[in-house]
């Protein structure tokens, strides 16, 4: 795995180990298998942005300061240039870009993501975390499955959803899709 990734399980271990809890505990909490949840704080799995996401709110810390070992300092706005947000490495049809991780105190989480093509007949990774989501497909055309319901979005097209609900993408027709996550 990346050195990034192994800094963010370093990070997960540290503040599970700060809070008194064992991973037995936590893995329980999540729901997950107590083998995951050390496959990810080892930093040898590929760690879900809505794990991610769930640890942060468990610990009552920002993403970014997870992502980055830096908590948001802006307050009044916080501008991010073409391809300069923070990358968030997981597995290989999945390439997230946090757009707002240098601010403070954000009501919802937006990310650029790119998801690349996989042959039509490879199966979707699924997940789910609390709260809400909003998608705006910029690019190509996407394949988005929320609790068994199977849709196809085009470029201009958006969806809002409880991404409570088991949900996953796909990028159809051999190209590539981008899109716009607002988490909530």
């Amino acid at each position: 795995m990346s050195e990034q990734i192994r800094q963010i399980a370093a990070r997960i271990k540290e503040l599970r180990e700060i809070s008194g809890i064992s991973a037995e505990e936590l893995a329980r909490e999540f729901n997950i298998p107590v083998e995951v949840y050390k496959e990810y704080e080892s930093g040898n799995a590929d760690i879900p942005v809505s794990f991610l996401y769930a640890i942060a709110n468990k610990f009552k810390v920002t993403l970014t300061a997870i992502l980055t070992g830096e908590e948001p300092k802006l307050r009044t706005y916080a501008l991010v240039r073409k391809g300069k947000g923070v990358s968030v490495e997981r597995r290989k049809e999945y390439k997230y870009q946090s757009l707002a991780y240098n601010f403070i105190n954000k009501k919802a989480e937006p990310f650029l993501v790119v998801v690349d093509p996989d042959p039509e007949d490879s199966p979707v990774s699924f997940n789910f975390h609390p709260g809400q989501e909003f998608n705006y497909v910029l690019e190509g055309t996407l394949k988005i499955i929320i609790d068994g319901h199977e849709l196809i979005l085009n470029e201009g097209d958006s969806i809002y959803f409880d991404s409570g609900y088991k949900h996953g993408m796909k990028a159809m027709n051999g190209k590539q899709a981008k899109f716009l996550a607002v988490i909530f």
